[in-house]
């Protein structure tokens, strides 16, 4: 998959889970990638974060940096 779709749709959920608190939001965004996102589409997303571009929501990098942790 492109980065670029990757990088909409992790987006889009992030914008879903905007108006709950950071805690919540970041563990929803995380969750979501885990129960829904091919394993190949997350191992992408994370080498989206590693290079840094395309910048990822902030809501998605934290919740990135949770899973590489």
């Amino acid at each position: 998959m492109l980065p670029d779709d990757l990088v909409r749709m992790s987006t889009q959920i992030a914008q879903f889970f905007e108006p709950y608190p950071l805690e919540e939001a970041v563990a929803g965004v995380e969750e979501h990638l885990v129960k829904f996102w091919d394993p190949s589409m997350r191992s992408e997303l994370f080498a989206i974060r590693r290079a840094a571009a395309p910048a990822l929501h902030p809501l998605v990098a934290q919740a990135v940096d949770h899973l590489l942790a």
